[in-house]
């Protein structure tokens, strides 16, 4: 048998939440560094994926199968594409520096609170939701992957919940009631949606007999797996309902800044840059997997929603008073191009949408994560109070300036390239919506800039004037993501290369061609 690398990657983690858990309450320092310790590791085991896979090769490699319920035709499969790798690997890569970004975040504000283990809870967490996310990139068995889409559930609304920001302008029992809030609104509109997806993982099982990804695509390619069309369609909205929810997706986004806005920066990072990427991908793997000819019927509505998602989220983000709150509503325009990419149903767009989320989650982790030590100086949320502090503190306006412009895709950082062919593979089977789509990029720079204009340029204020700069720590948690956003900016091949094949698959399966240039003859 050979190495089982993808359950090794997803196992590491897990065990270093038991471990994380169980240290004692007064070695907090101890604790931190085992979970630092076992995200590397896992880091580690997530480069050796990406090495090992070979982008030529089978769709799904490093695979794994054993029977697991054998009377319902559960199996533990595992199997990655191009897509999944670099998945894979964004996850593994941001949990060290939401660690290292969190490193005080879950600290008892009470000496004598040695009796408790809230650091202990608050890391053991985070690596918790970093195994069941990787685990759902690497599942192909569709009840499995169910499973720990539905579990990440748990530990996040533990980690919203019990470990909210403490740059509340309101009284401690107004902050706790709002992280009720926003933990409970979360839960519930993924628990919503993850019921709908059950009903629709039941019926695919009475369809196709079985939960395996790779042979209900072998029985369709065959033919002996004939799926009637109003069911295909039901089956798709069920699985695109609970998705949209996760990615999230206009309308079904309204938990995204609550949940963002009252948890602690790192937790934020986790929400949009690693767990919504659950939803977005699932839409590639499944949805267009499982029922090409009802992503196809469904296209036109969903490009809809993903238009209204871009321009809504930039528009809103634009009126933003709330530092955090800004960036969710920016994350849910962005989503919108994801989303868009996804459907556009050409090359450039799919290969655009993939880029897209890993890009997406490097600038976000980067901006959020210099907002959160922001805002950690000043205890407050509220742009209107700051101003002037790239005087004072030059390093973290520096590196919020550059999270900021890789947020509005500007040329040379990382989100542009993704953007950019978001933006020519929609507009080459859909132009009057490539067109729309363009807004958002308009919208992006003036949220972005003001944003920067009125927290960092200025009068230095009162309450800002003795502000320290990035301390080495924080510089260490940003500049490998702002060396990352101009890496990938310069040289995107390194995960075109990876991420181009399983596009290709994902054209094949809902059976599309990119269009034909249109150009006019020569006279």
């Amino acid at each position: 048998m050979s190495f089982p690398l993808l359950t090794v990657t997803a196992a590491v983690p897990a065990v270093g939440a038991i471990l994380t858990a169980a240290v004692p309450a007064a070695r907090r320092t101890a604790a931190k560094w085992l979970a630092l310790l076992f995200s590397l590791a896992t880091l580690a085991l997530a480069v050796l994926v990406a090495v090992r896979f070979e982008p030529g090769g089978d769709r799904y490699q490093l695979t794994e199968s054993h029977a697991w319920i054998a009377d319902f035709g559960v199996r533990y499969e595992l199997g990655v594409d191009g897509i999944g790798v670099a998945l894979i690997a964004l996850t593994a890569l941001l949990i060290p520096f939401v660690i290292g970004a969190g490193w005080h975040d879950a600290d008892p504000l009470e000496t004598h609170s040695s009796r408790w283990r809230p650091t202990q809870g608050f890391f053991a967490l985070i690596l918790l939701v970093e195994a069941m996310v990787i685990i759902s990139f690497e599942a192909t068995d569709v009840f499995l992957f169910y499973i720990f889409f539905e579990a990440m559930l748990i530990p996040m609304y533990f980690l919203i919940g019990g470990f909210g920001d403490r740059a509340h302008s309101g009284s401690d029992e107004n902050a706790a009631a709002q992280r009720s809030y926003a933990a409970v609104k979360f839960l519930l509109y993924n628990l919503v949606g993850g019921l709908i997806m059950l009903a629709a993982v039941i019926g695919l099982y009475v369809v196709a007999g079985n939960f395996s990804l790779q042979e209900i695509a072998a029985a369709r390619a065959a033919g002996t797996l004939d799926m009637a069309t109003n069911t295909e369609r039901l089956l798709f909205l069920g699985f695109f309902f609970a998705f949209a929810v996760k990615a999230p997706l206009w309308p079904l986004h309204t938990w995204l800044p609550n949940a963002m806005g009252e948890a602690t920066a790192p937790v934020a990072v986790l929400i949009t840059a690693v767990v919504d990427k659950v939803g977005t991908f699932a839409m590639l793997r499944f949805c267009l997997g499982l029922f090409p000819e009802a992503s196809k019927w469904a296209t036109p509505v969903i490009l809809v929603l993903a238009l209204i998602s871009i321009v809504y989220g930039a528009l809103v983000a634009v009126g933003q008073r709330d530092i955090k709150r800004l960036v969710a509503y920016a994350s849910i325009s962005h989503f919108g191009f994801i989303i868009l990419g996804i459907f556009a149903m050409t090359s450039q767009g799919q290969s655009g949408a993939t880029l897209y989320m890993v890009n997406h989650g490097i600038s976000t982790a980067a901006l959020m994560l210099v907002a959160g030590f922001l805002i950690s100086r000043r205890g407050s949320r509220l742009i209107a109070d700051y101003g002037g502090v790239q005087k004072v503190a030059p390093v973290l306006a520096g590196t919020f300036l550059i999270g900021g412009l890789a947020t509005l895709s500007l040329p040379g950082l990382a989100p542009f390239v993704s953007e950019f062919l978001v933006l020519v593979g929609t507009f080459a089977r859909y132009p009057v919506v490539g067109i729309i789509a363009t807004i958002g990029i308009v919208l992006a720079a003036l949220y972005t800039l003001v944003l920067y204009q009125r927290t960092m340029t200025g009068p230095v204020k009162e309450e800002v004037r003795t502000m320290p700069d990035l301390r080495l720590r924080e510089v260490l948690v940003v500049a490998p993501l702002i060396a990352l956003l101009i890496g990938l900016g310069v040289y995107p091949k390194v995960l075109t290369d990876i991420v181009n094949p399983a596009v290709r698959h994902t054209m094949s399966d809902v059976k599309q061609t990119d269009p034909a240039p249109e150009v006019e003859a020569a006279k």
